[in-house]
């Protein structure tokens, strides 16, 4: 199949940037699968990211595999946040919780090289693409339950990307994510929130004195977020910005 080929079939199936998706698509068959596979898969409706394996995120390059949960441009304001108050802490340690592909962790990383970094998921396919992307210190389990005991009351910064979609709302995602991510990465319980407490109700224990927890909400979730931060003796806060839609809350103690 050729380019000019690739465009027209992402074209009838719809795909709105197809021109641009077709030269990423060929960049990646020039070392991997032949085009028309790789066009076809797309086609089929699977993210573009999970096809050539990998998305540009937050001035890294983050490796995928199929089923893993892929990185949103709006998560760069947690990674801003998260980099400004590593660069103003001394030695900071930073867990990326929930941490999908270990995008997170690895766009902060980048920008603050001297970081200590953990990551951990529930999902083994997520935990081997964070070991791609991570190297060391990937561990698996639930929430806290996953991480080393040392880093008990030492954590600088807790990136916990959750999954915040209120599951009556699942049914109108995307069919790229509904269809293709795993629903453990997006359902959020009733109102969204309740891997977010559950992470609150831990924070503290793990948290080190003056450590921020960070996580994404929406508009609509922020006082709910802001209660169930106060609840849980933590400070709160929320950031924003319009230009990416995107709503950080974060939790101080």
């Amino acid at each position: 199949m050729t380019r000019e080929e690739a465009i027209l079939r992402l074209r009838a199936a719809g795909c709105v940037f197809a021109e641009d998706e077709a030269a990423v698509l060929a960049e990646a068959a020039a070392t991997g699968p032949a085009l028309g596979a790789l066009v076809e898969r797309r086609c089929a409706g699977e993210p573009l990211e999970q096809v050539v394996g990998y998305a540009d995120f937050g001035g890294v390059r983050v490796r995928l595999r199929p089923g893993v949960f892929v990185p949103r441009v709006r998560s760069e304001l947690l990674v801003r946040v998260a980099v400004a108050e590593a660069r103003s802490r001394p030695d900071p340690l930073v867990v990326d919780l929930c941490c999908g592909s270990g995008a997170l962790g690895l766009a902060v990383r980048h920008r603050v090289p001297g970081i200590t970094l953990h990551a951990a998921d529930l999902d083994p396919v997520a935990v081997a693409t964070a070991r791609d992307n991570l190297g060391g210190n990937v561990h698996q389990g639930d929430l806290f339950a996953a991480l080393p005991a040392e880093l008990r009351g030492r954590i600088t910064v807790l990136l916990a990307n959750v999954p915040y979609v209120a599951t009556r709302h699942l049914p109108f995602l995307p069919a790229e994510a509904r269809d293709h991510e795993p629903r453990l990465a997006l359902d959020g319980g009733d109102d969204g929130l309740t891997i977010f407490r559950a992470v609150l109700a831990g924070a503290r224990d793990w948290l080190a004195p003056g450590g921020l927890l960070l996580s994404e909400i929406t508009e609509a979730q922020t006082g709910p977020a802001i209660i169930a931060v106060d609840g849980n003796g933590l400070t709160p806060a929320v950031a924003s910005d319009d230009d990416l839609d995107a709503r950080v809350i974060s939790a101080r103690r």
